[in-house]
């Protein structure tokens, strides 16, 4: 395994046992000196800086929150919006759309030290910043290297133009988003992002991982395409039993 931080390695959990939030606050515990959330720790129960951020609008939400600007008067500008972090403005998406680029990105690995290009494009944005303060304080040079399966998401999001995706690094926290905005739910749709915890509960608290549906198969499991997962993008078929939930963006009606 390759990357900034320990690693699993069964084939049948992928890589991101931690999300970033954990992970780096691991790394900086001595500078930072907060208490993130352990997504492996169950009902997370005691209120953190990043789940307060959730409650007032999170740092997820601050990227969904400009790309609504695009239904009203005050659309972005291509510039603008390539300012940001999308490549285009954002815009109507089709779940189809999502999906198709995902795949096109199924097989791509991590190169030297864990690095992706997903993770150069976050560390890019004024986001990262956002996120970083958030959870701590640290430079966003953290984040290269780190686990990357939130990191794919919000880039697929940026990509595409999708509204209220929600971009973030951090599965816990990015979920968190989803449910307080009211975009959170226990049904399988075609481009929805799903949560995962490998210990079969149901706390946002103890998500593991994250990845996009392509679609529920009828069978009691989901095919899905995953960033960080064995060093790279892949097809998944999962179990509904490790799914907390998924999280819905504002896609075409």
């Amino acid at each position: 395994m390759t990357g900034r931080f320990n690693r699993l390695s069964m084939d049948n959990i992928t890589a991101e046992d931690k999300a970033v939030g954990a992970a780096v606050g691991a790394v900086l515990a001595g500078a930072v000196g907060l208490a993130l959330i352990n997504p492996l720790a169950g009902d997370a129960s005691a209120e953190t800086t990043a789940q307060a951020a959730a409650k007032n609008g999170s740092v997820a939400a601050s990227v969904s929150n400009q790309s609504n600007q695009s239904s009203g008067s005050t659309a972005l500008s291509a510039a603008e919006a390539r300012k940001m972090g999308y490549k285009v403005p954002p815009r109507d998406v089709d779940p189809s759309e999502v999906i198709k680029l995902a795949e096109k990105q199924v097989g791509i690995s991590e190169g030297r030290g864990g690095q992706t290009k997903y993770h150069d494009w976050f560390v890019s944005t004024p986001h990262a910043k956002a996120t970083a303060k958030r959870d701590g304080g640290f430079s966003v040079k953290a984040y290269n290297g780190a686990q990357w399966c939130n990191m794919f998401v919000s880039w697929l999001g940026a990509q595409t133009g999708v509204k209220n995706m929600g971009w973030d690094a951090y599965t816990v926290q990015h979920a968190s988003w989803f449910k307080e905005t009211g975009r959170w739910g226990q049904k399988a749709k075609p481009g929805s992002v799903v949560f995962f915890d490998w210990d079969r509960g149901s706390s946002i608290g103890a998500i593991d991982h994250v990845g996009i549906v392509v679609k529920d198969n009828g069978n009691g499991t989901v095919s899905t395409i995953e960033g960080n997962t064995n060093d790279k993008v892949e097809k998944k078929v999962r179990s509904k039993s490790v799914i907390v939930g998924y999280g819905y963006p504002d896609y075409k009606a």
